[in-house]
C-alpha cells in the first residue's frame, strides 16, 4: 500500500501544481498521513480512514482561511465597463436586418436591441450587455440622458 499512497500523493501534487485551485493539496496531505500509516503497518481500512479524515479536516479548517488570504477578485474588462452607460444611435437599429450602430464614449459600436424593437437614429439608448464586439441596448428611460464621452 505504500506505493499506492505515493502514487496518490504524486497525482494530487501534480494536479494542484497544474490548477492552483487549492483543492487537491488537501488530498496530498491526507495521502502523506496514509503513507506514514502504511509504512507503520496500519491495516488498509484504517489508512483510508486516516486519508479521508486528514483531507476532510484540513479542507474544512484551512480552505476558508486561505480564501480570505488570497481572495479572487473579478476584474472587469474595458467592454464590461460600458454596461449601464448611455449612447446615441448613429445608424437605426434593426435586429432583423442585422444593422445598427451607436456611439459610446466617442467610439462607434455595432448594436442590437435587447427587446428586438427597431430603434431610430438619434435616439438615446442604455447599454444592457456586451456580446463580443456588439452592444445590446434598450431605449433610455429618460430623454435627458447624454452620451458618455
Amino acid at each position: 500500500m505504500v506505493v499506492f499512497w505515493i502514487v496518490v500523493l504524486a497525482a494530487a501534487l501534480i494536479l494542484e501544481a497544474a490548477t492552483f485551485a487549492l483543492i487537491s493539496i488537501w488530498f496530498a496531505a491526507g495521502a502523506v498521513g496514509a503513507l506514514i500509516a502504511a509504512a507503520m503497518g496500519v491495516p488498509t481500512i484504517w489508512q483510508f480512514v486516516i486519508f479521508a479524515f486528514l483531507a476532510g479536516l484540513l479542507l474544512i479548517f484551512t480552505r476558508p482561511l486561505l480564501k480570505k488570504l488570497f481572495p479572487s477578485k473579478f476584474i472587469p474588462t474595458n467592454s464590461e465597463l460600458e454596461v449601464g452607460k448611455t449612447a446615441v444611435v448613429i445608424e437605426a437599429i434593426d435586429n432583423g436586418s442585422g444593422k445598427g450602430r451607436v456611439r459610446l464614449g466617442g467610439v462607434n459600436w455595432a448594436a442590437v436591441s435587447s427587446s428586438g424593437d427597431s430603434i431610430n437614429e438619434g435616439e438615446v439608448v442604455k447599454v444592457t450587455e456586451v456580446r463580443s464586439a456588439k452592444l445590446v441596448v434598450e431605449r433610455s428611460s429618460s430623454d435627458s440622458n447624454k452620451e458618455n464621452n
